[in-house]
């Protein structure tokens, strides 16, 4: 049986009998080599002996060493607990206010400042003894549909002497009023729906007052409220439980009728008794959390 020949070395200078040509790059392979195991051929041209590289096979052969192996519980995969630290979480954003209960702008553009600085309005403060409006004309002799909504429209002033000269005015002109109340009552609704829309709480309580003695000052007044509950209650709806927690303390501000809670309860019980049937149920719509002081 003859023996395999062994390959021969390379050379370069010879023609190939697989192409016929000096310049033929294939490099022959070893028989015994077994499939799969990866070789690199020697760099053509290279004079310098490698590691690993056989003159013999004109191969390359890459060792692969021992594999390492790994020491139990060294690692972190599979382990219930780990020991790196952990990152805190990045902080939540605050969710946005709806800024129900803040302060809206007020600017000094009433119609009662403006009628007051040009002299339209038959009023002077007497300053004899306590504060107190002198009223060049007989009230009951005024046109309430020009003047009533300029004294409104007055309620949310802030300086003197135009927040002591609406207030007062409006007060005198219920008590005379009478029967010439009721006709103006549209014209009031938008200065009154202004005016507790600016949520200053000074403000608030004013308009308040006023308007209890508005359902009182004549007959079918409370009546002719209901229509507007949707322009006068949603912030009534707002401060109907901001009550100071005092505790045993006093809060002084009862005895100036200055509780904002108070105010708003006592108003609502006033529109219910002189609203008539459907006095209660639209209260209720508009301030859930009310409850009737008649069907009790």
């Amino acid at each position: 049986m003859p023996h395999a020949q062994a390959p021969t070395p390379l050379n370069y200078g010879k023609k190939h009998k697989e192409t016929g040509t000096a310049f033929d790059m294939t490099i022959g392979v070893d028989p015994s080599r077994r499939p799969g195991n990866f070789v690199k051929p020697r760099p053509p041209g290279g004079t310098t002996e490698l590691p690993g590289y056989s003159s013999a096979t004109a191969t390359y052969v890459f060792k692969s060493s021992a594999p390492t192996r790994v020491k139990p519980h060294t690692g972190t995969g599979g382990m219930t607990s780990s020991l790196s630290k952990a990152k805190d979480p990045p902080p939540k954003p605050k969710p946005p206010k709806a800024g129900a209960f803040e302060v809206r702008d007020n600017p000094p553009n009433t119609e009662f400042r403006k009628c007051y600085e040009r002299g339209d309005l038959p009023i002077a403060v007497d300053h004899k003894g306590s504060n107190r409006i002198s009223w060049k004309v007989d009230i009951d002799k005024l046109d309430y549909h020009h003047y009533l909504p300029i004294f409104f429209d007055g309620l949310r002033e802030e300086e003197e002497p135009y927040k002591f000269l609406s207030l007062q005015g409006c007060y005198d002109m219920l008590n005379v009023g009478g029967s010439k109340i009721l006709p103006v009552i549209p014209q009031l609704i938008i200065p009154i729906k202004t005016a507790l829309n600016t949520r200053k709480r000074g403000i608030i309580c004013a308009v308040l007052k006023v308007l209890q003695h508005l359902v009182v000052s004549g007959e079918m007044i409370g009546e002719a409220l209901v229509p507007y509950y949707r322009q006068i209650l949603p912030v009534l709806n707002l401060f109907k439980n901001d009550n100071k927690n005092m505790g045993d303390h006093i809060d002084y501000a009862q005895q100036k009728r200055m509780t904002i809670g108070d105010l708003v309860t006592e108003t609502l019980e006033l529109f219910e008794t002189h609203g008539g049937e459907d006095a209660f149920i639209n209260i209720k719509y508009m301030v859930p959390t009310y409850e009737s002081v008649v069907l009790n």
